[in-house]
């Protein structure tokens, strides 16, 4: 059953601003009957991420804005759950990982055949964060050994891509680390009361449960750079992975942190109808601006770049937009 985001205080009051200044809505329907009745859901993630809090953002400015329809954004695990969903026509509008859209559109990784998906636009960048209780001797991925570590929740692009780096570390998952598949709230209470060693979460700048984690432990805990694993990435999986730091000001580190990059795709169903797919992608654009009130990620978001979302197909609602 689908369930509708209880937004926090700070992020249920940007929205209700934006819906209180938004006036009529702008952008007609389209065409024909409503797609789904005019209900739409976008899949998002865990709750203290920047998925969950742009997607609330972004469902808000579409109701607004779109005639004729009402859109609700649900709390998932991310990235595969999400892709999974919209295949399934659970939800209509998911944000998820390239590198697993990547593998859905190839029929690799989590999933055996191709996926009927089609992207909306490759908004802003992900990036890895592997981090440590300080007292618990990890340095590097292959440190992990022994250790107690959260990947991430189930299906989720975060332990997609913990499962790898700690293969790229010469580690067996089952059986090399005591591995937990926690969401991140419960990854950063267990970390909190040492029920955790270690965790991988991929998100966006700044990711909330980040900011709790590191402002309540401070220096408890490190963060663990894991360039040195990014060849064997790209090695195996191609360019998706990307080079990148975690600059000092974000977590108030006292470096950057040396880490691997990904960036994230708005996808639908390729069953969306042209019309309600560019009048989706129009208003990600249009409203830039409002959306980045939510979260500052949406600063991030391209004009330029939000068509490169190979190999997962642009839709051609999408793919018209984009056309001078």
């Amino acid at each position: 059953m689908r369930s509708v985001i209880r937004l926090g205080a700070a992020a249920l009051a940007l929205v209700a601003g934006l819906t209180a200044c938004g006036g009529e809505r702008q952008t007609a329907a389209g065409d024909g009957a409503l797609y789904n009745s005019g209900r739409l859901s976008i899949a998002t993630g865990n709750t203290t991420g920047v998925y969950y809090q742009l997607g609330g953002g972004y469902a808000d400015l579409v109701t607004k804005n779109l005639q004729g329809y009402q859109v609700t954004a649900e709390a998932t695990g991310a990235s595969v759950e999400n892709i999974q969903r919209v295949v399934r026509g659970d939800s209509d509008i998911a944000f998820t990982l390239a590198d697993a859209a990547s593998d859905a559109a190839t029929g690799k990784g989590a999933f055996d055949s191709p996926q009927p998906i089609r992207a909306l636009a490759r908004i802003y960048t992900n990036y890895t964060h592997v981090i440590a209780r300080a007292d618990a001797g990890i340095r590097t991925v292959a440190d992990m050994k022994g250790k107690r570590v959260s990947t991430g929740s189930p299906n989720s692009g975060t332990e997609n891509i913990a499962l790898r780096l700690l293969k790229a570390a010469g580690l067996n998952p089952d059986s090399d680390i005591k591995k937990q598949a926690l969401s991140l709230p419960e990854t950063v209470q267990g970390v909190k009361d040492g029920t955790l060693d270690a965790l991988f979460w991929s998100g966006g700048l700044p990711t909330g449960g980040v900011t709790d984690l590191t402002t309540s432990l401070k220096d408890d805990v490190v963060f663990v750079p894991i360039d040195d694993l990014l060849p064997k990435l790209v090695a195996e999986y191609g360019p998706v992975y990307q080079a990148s730091t975690l600059k000092k000001d974000v977590y108030a580190t006292a470096a950057d942190v040396p880490t691997i990059a990904v960036p994230n795709l708005l996808i639908v169903s390729d069953k969306m109808p042209a019309d309600l797919a560019g009048n989706l992608t129009k208003i990600l654009f249009d409203k830039q601006a409002e959306l980045a009130k939510v979260h500052p990620e949406a600063k991030n978001i391209s004009r330029e770049e939000a068509p490169k979302t190979d190999p997962v197909p642009l839709h051609d609602g999408s793919k018209k937009y984009f056309q001078p």
